[in-house]
This record gives C-alpha cells, sequence and structure tokens, in this order.
C-alpha cells in the first residue's frame, strides 16, 4: 500500500525536524536531563511540527535506551508508540471528543499507573475546540496531576484557549517554515526517490505551501503522481494556479490600461480552469511583491523568486508610481470581499479588471491638484524614500544628536499639535524587542518595516512610531496586521488595538491649501507629520 510522502518522511528524532531549533533542541535537553514538565502546549501554524514533535517526545520520554535526548528508535516502547499498539500513548481528537465525558474519562484513566511506559501520556490535537465544561474538568487534573503523567496540547489557536489552561504548560510557539528550509528538504527527498524534482520548482512549492512542510509534502505528492519529472510546468499545472508568465502578462495590461487584453488573458485563465478566487490571490501577491521592489533596498531579501522574475518586477516597479500600486492592491482586496457574495465571479473579475485600467477610476480616486503640487508631492515622495534608506544607515552607528521625544497620537488641530495616547503618556511596551527578535524569524518582511519602530502603550491601543512611510500598507496585506495584532496579544496578555502614525489628510475641499503647507513643513523637516488611525 502507498504510503504518502508526509507520512512516509515524517521525522523521527527531534534533529530531523525542520526551522524549529528553538523548541527542539529545548526538548531534547529536558529528555536528557530528565528535566520534563507535566504539561506542554504547542501552538502555531498548520503543519510546522506540532504533532510531529509530541509523538517524539512521548517516545524520547519513555524510551528504553535514548540517545542524548532523543529515542532509539529501536526498542519495543519506540516501536510500539510508532505502530500505536502501546496504549500507555493515546492521541486524541479534540475537534470530534470535544465534551466533558470524553475529558472524565480521560481523568478516570489518569489515575491509573502506565501498564509498559513510564509516562502516561495524552496529546489532544486541536486543544482550543474543547467546550467550557471540558476545559474546566481537565483543568482538575492539570492543577494536581499524577507524577506518571504528560500532557502534550496542540492548537493552531491558543488565543481560544483558557489561561487558566496555558498557565500551566509549557509554551513552545511554532514559527512557519522558511521557504528555503522547505525547498531544500523537499529536493533532499527527491533524492531518495524516484522521481525528479528542479530546484525551481521545489521553491515555488515552498512559497505555495504557506510556511507549512506537510502542505509542502502533500502537494509535491500531487506533482509526482501527475508526473515523474516534477518541474515548473507541472506544480502550476497541479496546483491550478496561474503562472508567473500569465500574471506578468496580466499586470503589463495593466499598466497599458489595455482594458481588452486583460479580459482575454481572464477569459483564457479561466477557460484553463483556473479558479478566480485564486487567481485574485495570485495577482496579490504579485503586486505585493511589486509594492516591496518598490518600497524597500534590498528586495532580495523579502521576495522569493527566480533571478529573472526580480528584473521583471523590478522594470514593473518602474513603471508604477507607488499610489497606483496601492490602488491596484486595494481594488483586488475588494474583489475578494466581493466574490463571496456575487452571483457570477468571473463578472466580478472582469469588472475589476476594467476598473484597474480606467483612467477615471484612477482619477478618482485621488484628488485632483494642480500640476505644481502634483511635482511637489512626487519630490516629497522621493524624500521619504530616501530618508527611509539613509535612516537605515545611520541606525548602524551611534549618533550625536538627541531622538526627540516619540509622538504617538495627533489632535483633529493643525498637523504640528501632536497628542499623547489616551491615559496620559506614553509608555514603551514591554517585549517590544524580544517580539522584533521573534518576527525576523517568523515574518522577515514583516520585521525588515518594524526594526527601526518603536511601540507605546496607552489604554487598550498600542501605537506604533515607525519612520518607514510603507508599514501600514503591508500590514493591510495577506492578513499581516492581524497576525501582529496576535502577537501583540501574546505579548501583553490581552487584545489591544494597532495605530500607526502617518501623514494626515486634510478635508478634501481643503486639500490644495492645507496640502501646500503640509509639503512646505515637511520640506523645511521643521516638524514630523503624523496622523490619527
Amino acid at each position: 500500500m502507498y504510503l504518502a510522502l508526509y507520512r512516509k518522511w515524517r521525522p523521527q528524532v527531534f534533529s530531523d525536524v525542520v526551522s524549529q531549533e528553538h523548541i527542539t533542541t529545548t526538548l531534547q535537553n529536558q529528555v536528557r536531563l530528565q528535566k520534563n514538565s507535566h504539561a506542554y502546549l504547542f501552538t502555531g501554524p498548520r503543519g510546522t511540527g506540532k504533532t510531529t514533535c509530541s509523538k517524539i517526545l512521548a517516545k524520547a520520554v519513555n524510551c528504553l535506551h535514548p540517545v542524548d535526548g532523543n529515542p532509539c528508535l529501536e526498542c519495543d516502547i519506540c516501536k510500539g508508540i510508532e505502530d500505536g499498539s502501546i496504549l500507555d500513548v493515546v492521541e486524541m481528537d479534540a475537534a470530534s471528543n470535544n465534551g466533558v465525558d470524553d475529558i472524565r474519562d480521560l481523568r478516570n484513566e489518569a489515575n491509573f499507573s502506565p501498564a509498559i511506559c513510564k509516562y502516561r501520556v495524552y496529546i489532544i490535537d486541536e486543544v482550543h475546540m474543547l467546550s467550557v465544561s471540558a476545559f474546566n474538568a481537565l483543568l482538575k487534573i492539570m492543577e494536581e496531576p499524577p507524577p506518571h503523567i504528560l500532557f502534550i496540547l496542540a492548537t493552531t489557536e491558543v488565543h481560544k484557549v483558557p489561561q487558566t489552561i496555558v498557565s500551566r504548560c509549557q509554551q513552545y510557539d511554532f514559527r512557519r517554515i522558511r521557504p528555503q528550509d522547505i525547498a531544500g528538504r523537499l529536493l533532499a527527498i527527491a533524492g531518495q526517490e524516484t522521481f525528479t524534482l528542479t530546484e525551481d520548482a521545489a521553491m515555488l512549492i515552498a512559497r505555495l505551501s504557506d510556511g507549512g512542510m506537510r502542505d509542502a509534502l502533500s502537494l509535491l505528492d500531487q506533482c509526482v503522481a501527475f508526473s515523474q519529472t516534477v518541474d515548473l510546468d507541472t506544480v502550476t499545472s497541479t496546483a491550478g494556479i496561474a503562472g508567473s508568465e500569465h500574471l506578468f502578462a496580466l499586470s503589463d495590461a495593466i499598466v497599458k490600461k489595455d482594458a481588452a487584453r486583460c479580459i482575454q488573458l481572464v477569459n483564457e485563465l479561466y477557460d484553463n480552469a483556473k479558479g478566480v478566487e485564486r487567481l485574485i490571490s495570485e495577482l496579490i501577491s504579485h503586486f505585493r511583491n511589486v509594492m516591496i521592489v518598490k518600497s524597500v533596498a534590498n528586495p532580495e531579501e523579502l521576495v522569493v523568486c527566480l533571478p529573472d522574475e526580480m528584473e521583471r518586477y523590478k522594470a514593473l516597479a518602474k513603471a508604477l508610481s507607488l499610489s497606483e500600486i496601492l490602488r491596484i492592491l486595494t481594488t483586488l482586496q475588494q474583489c475578494i470581499d466581493h466574490l463571496s457574495r456575487s452571483g457570477n465571479k468571473k463578472v466580478e473579475m472582469e469588472m475589476t479588471m476594467i476598473r484597474l485600467c480606467s483612467a477615471e477610476e484612477a482619477d478618482a480616486s485621488t484628488p485632483a491638484v494642480s500640476s505644481d503640487l502634483a511635482a511637489r508631492v512626487s519630490r516629497l515622495e522621493q524624500m521619504l524614500a530616501q530618508e527611509a534608506t539613509v535612516g537605515r544607515e545611520s541606525a548602524r552607528r551611534p549618533s550625536s544628536r538627541k531622538e526627540p521625544a516619540p509622538s504617538v497620537l495627533v489632535s483633529q488641530s493643525p498637523p504640528a499639535v501632536v497628542a499623547t495616547v489616551e491615559g496620559g503618556a506614553p509608555i514603551p511596551m514591554p517585549g517590544w524587542e524580544n517580539l522584533l527578535r521573534e518576527l525576523s524569524q517568523t515574518e522577515p518582511p514583516l520585521y525588515v518595516m518594524l526594526k527601526e519602530a518603536k511601540a507605546y502603550v496607552g489604554g487598550n491601543i498600542v501605537t506604533i512610531d515607525s519612520p518607514n512611510p510603507m508599514l501600514k500598507s503591508l500590514l493591510m496585506t495577506d492578513n499581516i496586521g492581524a497576525k501582529l495584532a496576535d502577537e501583540v496579544e501574546r505579548v501583553l496578555g490581552k487584545r489591544h488595538r494597532l495605530r500607526i502614525a502617518k501623514v494626515e489628510r486634510p478635508a478634501e475641499q481643503d486639500v490644495p491649501d492645507a496640502l501646500n503647507d503640509i509639503i512646505k513643513k515637511a520640506e523645511s523637516q521643521e516638524i514630523e507629520v503624523h496622523v490619527k488611525d
């Protein structure tokens, strides 16, 4: 019987787990030194190793001949846990066993000593699905557990787990696996299998898997069923996504305002069974890359693509202004929101393409200003870009200039008037530096945008003061803002609203005079211009 790749190549020891060294090293040392906790909470996105590490830990703490904290994989205990014949290790799916009676049965069993193993291990997957009464029943035994019991709780939504449970566990946050690490693992597996995998195809699979190794292996399995030689064409055909050529063709037509060509390409993709939602999502990711190339000095660190694609992204970024890129992303995002309510998704897609190619739509999205004022706005955009570059360089060397006091929010009065957050003076957010260090591994694009930023807490608001003008645009892309809000909640212990300082936009009827005033002050560098979110 054929065994799926993600099952066949599931890691058996801690060192096999990819990109989670901060967790596997700690667990391995605990087993080696016999300093295990009675309860663990594994959190993180799907397919990042939570269940795998749970099973490795269950084998390691019960192994008859552990090897430097790893299970030996040869003893009867290791083999029995692997094939499921040892009943002292129980794997429970909370999604289907979420009632209080299920947990009461678990509590009754837990009072008995293990039959064969040293520890009776309970692995509860998707623990956030337990009912309130089930959580209360679980809390009873976690408060005073028998010495032979070990709980391993796993979840993708830790914010749904009661704090009374979380506080009784050692929590380990699994991060999304880096695309380069996923591609390397796929190529290593291909080297020991009968199929051929190209580096380009491995990298594309890694990008599509969104940081999940299981998703990557499942897609590779699907590609192998299609062809024993897995290349870029195989992946794009199997995954049902638009290849880069179609995306660049669509973006070129949008730049040229060629609505007819856009409609023709959309119909060709639709006829070839390309899903409308998937195509829009691909276009959003495509123009997100254009935005990063337009805004960042070294986009190679943030955009995963082939070298020839990077050159095409740079050419596309030169052909579009930053405001036009943001308009395109906003329009595409609106299309995603409308698709769920649309009776004809293809028509919605065609309408979106026409909007993107319409000069009237572009004009309507920005206030009318004089040509002189437009030129000055363009100069100001260039100054902001240069300032961001200089700021990164100056941050690497000590400065003799005293930093100004941080401004947080702006009142309704003129832009030069700065107010503090609710509840008094701004308070620096504890744990911000640690949060940034974690983001450097889990969300590199967000980290690059935030690494020079400071965060302040006031009431239920966290205000982020950043010199990077592109921060808010990034937070509105691919649900990045929600991820940052989750991280802030994890550090502070409760949900906070996020606010970003930016240039205040005056009322439409006062645009020319007010914008003149803002530009004069910004060009003379007399004040910092901020706005209320």
